[in-house]
């Protein structure tokens, strides 16, 4: 049987400074979606075709190459659909680091989401008719990973770190995803773990980099500067015979090794 090419997708940790340490963004997804179904992930899902469209060069501030560019187009539109964030700037103070719209803009372009979502409406069109443009500089490259060869489904998906907008609200879509909470990596990790709640390998070895970090600015300060490693787990088995999947030892993951037992609610892997 072959194995199932990985698709390119995208995924954002939005981060805000709270009362000690940095909080993220986490939404749980509609139990019924047959990938994670009821999990608590970070915004995000797969590249759709127009983000690849080269009309997007006029409405997006940062130029990264032809994968970094549509994997962060992206991310802004997950993030939009899915937290209701908008990661842009109005077309007449654009640039590298000009502030993002406010809270505003954002309301007025939520109606949108469904049918954003839906593919009933262009995501391009809707940012060019608002005189728009997306802050992909925003984007701090966190992570890559691919999923094993042994899963039915496989994404390609790359990691981004990005500081909340400030004074945007995050709603969940109701669709999609349920709930939406701003938690501290600590706190998600401790109700993974005492099963509260369900979060999949790679979104948890992306929390335990984060759960150090004391604040927004220096969660940027790290990452920008930070080596980005390919991370694709193989099968194996432990010293006890036990299956399970192996990674590299990445600096700030604290894992190597994740019990396949642990897979619960997910399509069950390939022999």
């Amino acid at each position: 049987m072959n194995e199932p090419e990985p698709k390119l997708s995208a995924t954002v940790l939005i981060i805000r400074d709270g009362a000690d340490v940095p909080e993220v963004l986490m939404v749980q997804r509609h139990h019924e979606i047959d990938m994670a179904g009821g999990a608590l992930v970070f915004p995000g899902g797969k590249i759709h075709r127009e983000d690849s469209s080269p009309d997007w060069d006029a409405f997006t501030d940062g130029d990264f190459g032809p994968v970094q560019q549509d994997a962060r187009i992206a991310a802004v539109r997950e993030t939009f659909e899915e937290a209701g964030l908008l990661l842009a700037r109005p077309v007449s103070s654009r640039g590298a680091g000009q502030p993002l719209v406010g809270p505003h803009i954002a309301e007025k372009l939520e109606p949108f989401r469904s049918a954003v979502d839906r593919g009933e409406h262009s995501f391009l069109e809707l940012i060019r008719e608002h005189q728009l443009v997306l802050a992909l500089d925003s984007l701090i490259h966190f992570g890559h990973w691919i999923t094993p060869t042994i899963m039915p489904k496989r994404y390609d998906t790359h990691f981004y770190l990005a500081p909340a907008p400030p004074d945007q609200i995050a709603t969940h879509d109701g669709w999609e995803t349920t709930d939406s909470v701003w938690i501290r990596a600590q706190d998600a990790l401790d109700s993974e773990a005492s099963g509260k709640a369900m979060i999949v390998f790679p979104t948890r070895m992306n929390l335990n980099r984060l759960r150090e970090i004391g604040s927004v600015q220096a969660a940027i300060t790290r990452f920008s500067e930070a080596v980005v490693i390919t991370v694709q787990p193989q099968r194996s088995k432990t010293e006890e015979g036990e299956p399970c999947l192996i990674i590299p030892d990445v600096p700030g993951y604290g894992q190597t090794i994740e019990l396949l037992s642990r897979f619960k609610r997910l399509p069950v892997p390939k022999e």
